[in-house]
C-alpha cells in the first residue's frame, strides 16, 4: 500500500481524465457527433461508474493532503473493490467473447483506437491498479462479495425489460435484423434458454472474484 498522497492524487487525476476522455470519444463527442444510444451498453455504464469512483477519490485525496503528504491514501475501499470487479467484466467479456468476432467484421470500427482501448482496457486496469496500490487492507466485509452482483444484475434486468418491450440496441452484423438485447450471450430471442447458462456463469464469475478479493484482503498487512 503506497502512502504518498501526492502520487495518489496525480494517479487519480490522470485516471479520471483518461476515463472521461475515453467515454466522450466513444460517444463521438470529439468527432462532432453524439451517439447517446451507446450509453445503453454495460461497457459505457461501467465506465461511468469508474469515472464517479475516480472523481470521488480525487476530491477525497486532495482533501487528505491537508493532513500531510505522507499517510493513508486509500478511501472508499469497499466501493472501489465493487467498481473494480464490475468493470473488469467489461475488459474480460470484450476481449474474450466480443473482440474475436470483430476481427472478422469490416467497417470503421478499430480495436486499437484510443476510445476502444480506453473503455475496454485502460480504465478497467486503472481501477484495478488504484485498488492494489492505495486501498486500505482489511476494510472489506464478507457481504461485499455479493454486493458486487448488484450493478450487473440491475443492468441485466433493466436492459432485458427494455428489450422485451421492443427497444432496439443495434442491428445484427450477421443477419441484419434488430437486436433487442445488447449482448449476444443473453439474447433470449436468438439463443433461447442458453442465455440462462451464460448469465449463471457470469454471476458465478462475480462471486468467485469477489471471494478472491475478500480473502486476499484479509491476508494483506495494514
Amino acid at each position: 500500500m503506497i502512502k504518498d498522497r501526492r502520487f495518489a492524487l496525480g494517479f487519480r487525476v490522470v485516471a479520471f481524465v483518461v476515463a472521461t476522455t475515453g467515454l466522450l470519444a466513444m460517444v463521438g463527442v470529439f468527432r462532432g457527433e453524439l451517439h447517446l444510444e451507446a450509453l445503453a451498453f454495460y461497457t459505457m455504464q461501467s465506465n461511468i461508474l469508474a469515472i464517479v469512483l475516480f472523481g470521488m477519490l480525487t476530491i477525497r485525496t486532495a482533501i487528505g493532503l491537508r493532513d500531510g503528504i505522507k499517510g493513508n491514501a486509500g478511501y472508499f475501499a469497499r466501493f472501489e473493490m465493487i467498481c473494480s470487479i464490475d468493470i473488469m467484466l467489461t475488459l474480460l467479456v470484450f476481449w474474450i467473447l466480443l473482440a474475436p468476432t470483430l476481427f472478422t467484421m469490416t467497417g470503421e470500427f478499430s480495436l486499437w483506437s484510443f476510445d476502444n482501448l480506453a473503455v475496454h482496457a485502460i480504465t478497467p486496469l486503472l481501477c484495478l491498479v488504484d485498488y492494489i496500490l492505495f486501498s486500505q487492507p482489511r476494510h472489506l466485509k464478507y457481504r461485499d462479495v455479493y454486493f458486487v452482483c448488484i450493478f450487473p444484475v440491475a443492468y441485466l434486468i433493466g436492459t432485458s425489460i427494455a428489450g422485451l418491450m421492443g427497444y432496439v440496441y443495434m442491428i445484427s452484423p450477421t443477419d441484419g435484423g434488430p437486436m433487442h438485447f445488447p449482448y449476444f450471450f443473453y439474447d433470449f430471442e436468438r439463443i433461447g434458454s442458453t442465455a440462462f447458462l451464460y448469465i449463471g456463469v457470469l454471476i458465478l464469475f462475480f462471486i468467485i472474484i469477489g471471494h478472491t478479493f475478500y480473502y486476499i484482503d484479509k491476508k494483506r498487512k495494514p
